[in-house]
């Protein structure tokens, strides 16, 4: 599986996407939505583009009230497949007096078409973090040279990093982060052959749980340590204040399942999602039939995950999302 569609929604809102200038004119054509109804995109070609990002994002802001934007996405930047976005970063945080309201902000709103998720080239997102102490929710795509030091943000409620491959470093640095705020962490660790080298231990502060007082909503996925996660997650203290527990798009087999019912109880989940897995159907039942009757809304798949086997009887499993 890879990421065939742009968002269509984010921080609340239908996704719009800022018109290109067509025309050579800095005013679109057509009349645009109110500034606050829609999550603004701003993209322009992956390759061989004729506008700088930061030149569409110029154009917007001499078009629309920014004053009134409450999120926006950044799409593509030129040549995402080798070029950092430092620009686009620093075009937006020079900009952020013109948005005060902005609560939303997802970095990387890139399909396969323009660039696969592990060839997006990233930077060091934290100056975004810094320049919007009023940001409710942020969002990243791109693992390959992302960069996340520990920061401080007390506003924040929402943080998805989605990656083919996500950087120990940058694990660590999340892991590290005062945010007192938060109630949803999504990490897309992704595998060893595009940079996901975080093991078990760089998701220790997660587990305990103490820097994110207010997490309800946590995912840990799309990772070929996905039986040690769960693993870990039979015991840690986190899961007892959790909502949802979502450790689904991984290489997740019968034992890290199995490590996970041995567990504390999870009857107290309002969601448990597992899907793309290589589970039993055995296991599968069994899951669904001890989590389902206390309430729990399971989604433990239908087999949707192949394993490949080659002639020697090697047996190969993948993530949803790698490449």
């Amino acid at each position: 599986m890879t990421i065939g569609s742009h968002l269509e929604k984010f921080h609340g809102l239908p996704a719009f996407t800022f018109p290109d200038a067509t025309d050579g004119s800095a005013a679109p054509a057509d009349p645009l939505p109110a500034p606050e109804s829609v999550a603004w995109r701003i993209a322009v070609e992956a390759y061989d583009s004729e506008e700088e990002w930061q030149d569409a994002f110029a154009r917007f802001l001499k078009a629309v009230d920014t004053r009134r934007v409450r999120a926006l996405v950044v799409g593509a930047w030129s040549d995402v497949y080798d070029t950092a976005p430092d620009e686009v970063i620093t075009a937006l945080v020079a900009a952020r007096e013109q948005l005060p309201a902005l609560r939303g902000l997802f970095l990387g709103d890139i399909v396969m078409e323009e660039c696969e998720i592990s060839w997006i080239v990233q930077g060091d997102v934290s100056p975004l973090l810094n320049a919007f102490p009023a940001l409710e929710e942020f969002g990243v795509r791109g693992g390959n040279g992302l960069v996340f030091p520990a920061v401080r943000h007390d506003r924040l409620r929402s943080l998805t990093v989605e990656t083919g491959g996500l950087p120990a470093e940058a694990v660590r640095g999340i892991a590290g982060s005062d945010l007192p705020a938060l109630d949803t962490l999504d990490l897309w660790l992704g595998t060893s052959e595009y940079g996901g080298d975080a093991d078990v231990s760089d998701l220790e502060p997660f587990f305990g749980g103490e820097r994110l007082p207010r997490l309800t909503r946590l995912g840990l996925r799309n990772s070929e340590i996905q039986d040690d996660v769960c693993r870990a997650l039979a015991s840690a203290p986190v899961v007892a204040r959790l909502e949802t527990l979502d450790v689904s798009m991984g290489v997740l087999t019968d034992d890290g399942v199995t490590a996970l019912l041995s567990g504390q109880p999870l009857t107290h989940l309002k969601t448990l999602d597992l899907h793309h897995n290589y589970l039993s159907p055995a296991l599968r039942t069994r899951l669904v039939e001890t989590l389902e009757p206390a309430g729990v809304r399971v989604d433990a798949g239908q087999g949707d995950a192949e394993s490949d086997e080659e002639e020697d009887g090697t047996v190969w499993r993948f993530v949803a999302v790698g490449e």
